[in-house]
């Protein structure tokens, strides 16, 4: 019996919508790199890019258990000698509400050559509105 290995005109990726009102960021987090990466098709390779597209609305209002919106920091360097910076995910939240999601399912995907490609597939808006209508994208609902 020989392994079945779908082509790239066999690969469908369809468009979902997640609304992330009142949804835990960890847990949104997962349940969309879920989606990109395609391990909910049952035809899923980790070696091809199975994944469908997500946008997810509604991320400014995404909430953060215990006190992680004050405690936790989101640190980076600089590439100089002793310039690494540091955001507090409260502020994050508030100016930043996209790159916060962004971030979490980023690190989320398996760290090889396919991450940049599932990540191009998320698409994050601070508010209600999006410009990806014309896909008609079908509603998730994911759970708390």
């Amino acid at each position: 019996m020989k392994t079945f290995v779908p082509s790239e005109s066999q690969i469908k990726h369809d468009w979902f919508i997640v609304d992330a009102k009142n949804q835990v960021l960890g847990r949104l987090a997962t349940q969309v790199a879920h989606i990109l990466s395609g391990k909910n098709k049952p035809s899923y390779q980790p070696n091809f890019d199975m994944g469908d597209f997500v946008v997810v609305v509604n991320a400014g209002e995404i909430q953060l258990t215990g006190e992680k919106d004050r405690d936790k920091i989101h640190f980076w360097h600089t590439g100089f000698v002793g310039h690494i910076r540091g955001v507090s995910y409260g502020d994050l939240k508030r100016n930043k509400p996209e790159f916060m999601l962004w971030l979490a399912v980023k690190r989320m995907l398996p760290r090889n050559k396919l991450r940049n490609r599932c990540l191009r597939k998320l698409k994050v808006y601070p508010g209600a509105e999006h410009p990806h209508a014309a896909q008609k994208p079908k509603t998730v609902t994911l759970s708390k």
